[in-house]
Protein backbone atom coordinates (compact mmCIF):
# COMPACT_ATOMS: atom_id res chain seq x y z
CA UNK A 1 0.00 0.00 0.00
CA UNK A 2 1.61 3.26 -0.65
CA UNK A 3 1.07 5.92 1.90
CA UNK A 4 2.11 9.49 1.60
CA UNK A 5 4.38 10.92 3.74
CA UNK A 6 4.41 13.60 5.63
CA UNK A 7 6.49 15.40 3.48
CA UNK A 8 4.96 15.48 0.21
CA UNK A 9 2.12 16.70 1.99
CA UNK A 10 3.88 19.65 2.88
CA UNK A 11 5.58 20.22 -0.14
CA UNK A 12 2.05 19.90 -1.38
CA UNK A 13 0.44 22.39 0.58
CA UNK A 14 3.23 24.57 -0.15
CA UNK A 15 3.03 24.53 -3.63
CA UNK A 16 -0.76 24.76 -3.12
CA UNK A 17 -0.17 27.71 -1.34
CA UNK A 18 1.95 29.73 -3.74
CA UNK A 19 -0.51 28.57 -6.75
CA UNK A 20 -3.51 30.65 -4.39
CA UNK A 21 -1.17 33.57 -3.68
CA UNK A 22 0.14 33.85 -7.58
CA UNK A 23 -3.91 33.92 -8.34
CA UNK A 24 -4.76 36.35 -5.80
CA UNK A 25 -1.97 38.51 -7.08
CA UNK A 26 -2.70 37.99 -10.83
CA UNK A 27 -6.58 38.95 -10.44
CA UNK A 28 -5.17 42.26 -8.28
CA UNK A 29 -3.35 43.16 -11.39
CA UNK A 30 -6.64 42.49 -14.12
CA UNK A 31 -8.73 44.36 -11.16
CA UNK A 32 -6.55 47.36 -10.88
CA UNK A 33 -5.99 47.53 -14.39
CA UNK A 34 -9.31 47.80 -15.22
CA UNK A 35 -10.08 50.51 -12.59
CA UNK A 36 -7.92 52.52 -13.57
CA UNK A 37 -9.08 55.27 -15.78
CA UNK A 38 -6.13 56.58 -16.72
CA UNK A 39 -5.16 54.10 -18.86
CA UNK A 40 -6.22 54.36 -22.35
CA UNK A 41 -7.28 51.58 -23.95
CA UNK A 42 -4.51 50.17 -26.03
CA UNK A 43 -2.74 49.99 -22.81
CA UNK A 44 -5.52 48.11 -21.43
CA UNK A 45 -5.17 45.85 -24.10
CA UNK A 46 -1.20 45.68 -24.10
CA UNK A 47 -1.14 44.20 -20.38
CA UNK A 48 -4.04 42.32 -21.16
CA UNK A 49 -2.29 39.85 -23.40
CA UNK A 50 0.57 40.42 -20.92
CA UNK A 51 -0.77 39.05 -18.33
CA UNK A 52 -2.88 36.17 -20.04
CA UNK A 53 -0.01 34.94 -22.37
CA UNK A 54 2.61 35.34 -19.63
CA UNK A 55 0.45 34.93 -16.37
CA UNK A 56 2.88 35.41 -13.36
CA UNK A 57 5.90 37.36 -15.26
CA UNK A 58 3.13 39.83 -16.54
CA UNK A 59 2.05 40.11 -12.93
CA UNK A 60 5.62 40.75 -11.64
CA UNK A 61 5.99 43.40 -14.36
CA UNK A 62 2.80 45.40 -13.98
CA UNK A 63 3.79 45.15 -10.05
CA UNK A 64 6.96 46.73 -10.90
CA UNK A 65 5.97 49.10 -13.15
CA UNK A 66 2.46 50.41 -11.75
CA UNK A 67 2.70 49.21 -7.91
CA UNK A 68 3.00 52.67 -6.30
CA UNK A 69 0.54 53.92 -8.21
CA UNK A 70 -1.92 50.78 -7.59
CA UNK A 71 -1.76 51.48 -4.01
CA UNK A 72 -2.23 55.43 -4.40
CA UNK A 73 -5.98 54.14 -6.38
CA UNK A 74 -6.55 51.99 -3.91
CA UNK A 75 -6.48 54.24 -1.05
CA UNK A 76 -8.28 57.29 -3.16
CA UNK A 77 -11.04 54.84 -3.78
CA UNK A 78 -11.55 53.87 -0.23
CA UNK A 79 -11.12 57.57 0.79
CA UNK A 80 -13.92 58.47 -1.66
CA UNK A 81 -16.09 54.80 -0.22
CA UNK A 82 -15.43 56.64 3.30
CA UNK A 83 -16.29 60.09 2.29
CA UNK A 84 -19.63 58.46 0.54
CA UNK A 85 -20.63 55.91 3.78
CA UNK A 86 -20.53 59.10 5.63
CA UNK A 87 -22.41 61.50 3.70
CA UNK A 88 -25.43 59.02 3.57
CA UNK A 89 -24.57 58.41 7.43
CA UNK A 90 -25.63 62.38 8.05
CA UNK A 91 -28.39 62.16 5.33
CA UNK A 92 -30.10 58.93 6.92
CA UNK A 93 -30.07 60.51 10.20
CA UNK A 94 -31.22 63.84 8.98
CA UNK A 95 -28.13 66.03 10.42
CA UNK A 96 -26.73 67.76 7.07
CA UNK A 97 -28.95 70.86 7.58
CA UNK A 98 -27.54 73.43 9.64
CA UNK A 99 -28.46 73.85 13.04
CA UNK A 100 -30.45 77.17 12.25
CA UNK A 101 -32.30 74.96 9.81
CA UNK A 102 -33.32 73.03 11.99
CA UNK A 103 -34.60 75.57 14.41
CA UNK A 104 -36.07 76.91 11.76
CA UNK A 105 -38.18 73.52 10.90
CA UNK A 106 -38.80 73.50 14.72
CA UNK A 107 -40.28 77.05 14.75
CA UNK A 108 -42.69 75.71 11.94
CA UNK A 109 -43.87 73.01 13.32
CA UNK A 110 -44.16 74.64 17.02
CA UNK A 111 -46.29 77.38 15.10
CA UNK A 112 -48.73 74.82 12.98
CA UNK A 113 -49.14 73.41 16.37
CA UNK A 114 -47.85 69.78 15.67
CA UNK A 115 -45.27 70.27 18.58
CA UNK A 116 -45.10 72.38 21.75
CA UNK A 117 -43.38 74.42 23.06
CA UNK A 118 -41.07 72.04 25.63
CA UNK A 119 -40.48 69.64 22.25
CA UNK A 120 -40.01 73.05 20.50
CA UNK A 121 -36.98 73.69 23.42
CA UNK A 122 -35.93 70.24 23.11
CA UNK A 123 -34.97 70.19 19.40
CA UNK A 124 -33.64 73.74 19.51
CA UNK A 125 -30.73 72.70 21.80
CA UNK A 126 -30.63 69.42 20.29
CA UNK A 127 -29.70 71.58 17.35
CA UNK A 128 -27.35 73.49 18.94
CA UNK A 129 -25.63 70.71 20.70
Amino acid sequence: MDTTNFWDVLLWSFWFFIWIAALMVWFRCLIDMFGDHTLSGWAKAGWVILLVFVPWLGALIYLIARGRSMADRQMKALAEQQAAQQEYIKQAAGTSASPAAQIADARALLDSGAINQTEFDSLKAKALA
